[in-house]
């Protein structure tokens, strides 16, 4: 068997059946293999910025993985954004890079970049340096990629290798390990702390997320009568119309929600690392009386000094506190109340920019309009940016892998690849793209993607023309105009760049005319495109939740 043979062979005995990629010169051998098969699928996009946001929002919508197949160099650096991206998310993919032949790395072959370039944005990096061991090597790069805390696994392999027909070596047979239970003892305190507290806060991350655990995340949250408040990643773990639910940490987080969690006398963090992004710093006040629940050893103590600290996976150790909670007293009370109080507190703040109904519209009645027109069990896939600020804090999300954004990498350009990702990963569900006109330039060439493979996804851009998150930066803190970065006087028509790359198209100017026409593109059959022209001078949410 040739190794190309191989390679896909693994692939499949793994259920890894779709890989996201260009074709090159260099990978034409597994594309080949893969045309005379039916059980795997090659997605061909038109950027390799794209393919590993492809495979992202594959994995980070499903209980699968996908791979990325790119040509040596540039195609491999390209695809950099998005593995970095999945290293900070925690999502695993398998990216192959079509390697430099072995007798020529060092003397500049074409597309040649030393292997180790990529150490730093995959959880490894391997480099195939027989071609006997190819298979063996792929099967340890699954392995490592689907063992917990996840993430994205760059495996190397020259393109020579790929043409060898060479006895592979099998690998041996291995359970990949999974996350331990937690410490007895340290759950017992933790329960004791939690228990005694009178007004406890649960903040939820992208490890809930990852271990399965929103239900366990649930029943702990009603039995201490917690409020919760999610991270970045966290979103959709716990649902926003929950009586508990408390809101989301990012940049936009207003004074309500940094209120409920500082007012508080203890805290559950599980599943986040309490990165900087999401803490603003670590400017937000969390109780001392912090238990915090982590995969990543190195996570406990950073930004905030825990009471109880357990690496441990977090559906386990939440169904172990869950238990352990259930033996004692519970003194907490007012719970749902607190978590009432800050929605409320959120809605007053956000009463004046709903109020706008016509042409532009600001971010967040554009955003009520389509969360009104989208079917409550839509995928959700969107881009970074500063309407993403307003998404996490105004658009309800009601389950785990219903919703898709960058978490501390926040990288534009990703809402549209997730997007294709999330629908090959789930064909028979509705999927959305919500982008800014901004993140929407930086993958505009995904459109041709979603017209060329007939991905049936409706993209709503939001189009203020101009980088209004910087430019209301730029006129607030520097001696520069309002919309400095925008671009009115050559303005974009998205719609007529889509309909010249083959998608179809709409538009919405009021607020009932969004909600009617994202219903209707979502309903039509094939990918369609709604732009909606919103305010540049909006507020930001960072300044107007915290003024």
């Amino acid at each position: 068997m040739n190794v190309n043979e191989a390679i896909i062979e693994c692939l499949v005995s793994n259920n890894i059946g779709t890989l996201f990629g260009i074709p090159g010169k260099q990978s034409l051998p597994l594309n080949e293999t893969i045309s005379e098969r039916s059980d795997i699928e090659f997605v061909m996009a038109r950027h390799e910025t794209a393919v590993s946001h492809q495979a992202w929002g594959y994995a980070e919508t499903s209980d699968s993985m996908a791979a990325t197949v790119v040509i040596p160099g540039p195609g491999d650096m390209n695809a950099m954004n998005g593995l970095k991206n999945a290293l900070n998310d925690c999502t695993p993919l398998l990216h192959i890079a079509v390697e430099t032949e072995p007798e020529i790395r060092g003397g500049d072959g074409i597309h040649e970049t030393p292997p180790d370039t990529y150490d730093n944005v995959v959880k490894e990096n391997i480099t195939v340096e027989t071609p006997q061991s190819t298979v063996a090597e792929l099967q340890r790069a699954i392995d490592i990629a689907q063992t917990a805390p996840t993430g994205p696994v760059r495996i190397g392999i020259p393109k020579n290798f790929l043409k060898m027909d060479v006895e592979v070596a099998e690998p041996a047979s291995s359970e990949r390990q999974e996350a331990g239970n937690p410490p007895e003892a340290k759950v017992e305190r933790a329960g004791d702390l939690l228990a005694d507290a009178s007004a406890p806060i649960i903040i939820a991350g992208g490890g809930v997320r990852a271990s399965g655990a929103s239900d366990e995340l649930r029943r702990v949250a009603e039995r201490l009568e917690a409020p919760v408040v999610l991270t970045y990643k966290g979103k959709g773990v716990f649902p926003d119309d929950h009586d508990l639910a408390g809101g989301v940490l990012c940049g936009g987080t207003g004074t309500a929600q940094k209120e409920i969690i500082a007012n508080s006398d203890a805290a559950l963090g599980v599943g986040t690392d309490f990165d900087a992004v999401t803490m603003q710093n670590w400017s937000i006040d969390v109780p001392d009386d912090l238990v915090h629940v982590t995969l990543d050893a190195d996570d406990i103590g950073t930004g905030y000094d825990p009471a109880v600290g357990i690496v441990a996976d977090a559906s386990r150790t939440l169904e172990a506190l869950d238990a352990s909670l259930a033996e004692r007293t519970v003194q907490s009370e007012n719970g749902t109340r607190r978590a009432r109080e800050t929605r409320d507190a959120i809605d007053d703040r956000l009463e004046e920019l709903r109020a706008v109904t016509e042409a532009p519209l600001t971010s967040v009645s554009a955003l009520d309009a389509i969360r009104e027109g989208t079917p409550r069990d839509s995928i959700i896939a969107v881009d970074a940016g500063g309407f993403r600020l307003w998404t996490l804090l105004t658009f309800p999300v009601y389950d785990t892998q219903n919703y898709v954004n960058p978490g501390s990498w926040a990288t534009m350009g990703s809402g549209v690849p997730s997007a294709i990702g999330a629908k090959k990963a789930n064909p028979d569900q509705d999927v959305v793209a919500l982008t800014g006109d901004g993140g929407l330039m930086m993958c505009i060439h995904e459109l041709h993607t979603l017209a060329g493979e007939n991905i049936d996804v409706t993209v709503v851009v939001l189009n203020n023309s101009d980088y209004a998150i910087i430019s209301e930066e730029a006129g607030r803190s520097y001696r520069m105009d309002p919309g400095e970065y925008g671009w009115d006087s050559a303005p974009v028509s998205y719609t007529t760049v889509a309909e010249g790359l083959g998608i179809d198209t709409m538009s919405a100017t009021t607020t009932d005319e969004v909600a009617a026409t994202v219903a209707e593109a979502i309903e039509s059959d094939g990918p369609t495109l709604v732009e909606i022209p919103t305010d540049p001078y909006e507020p930001q949410s960072s300044v107007h939740m915290n003024d």
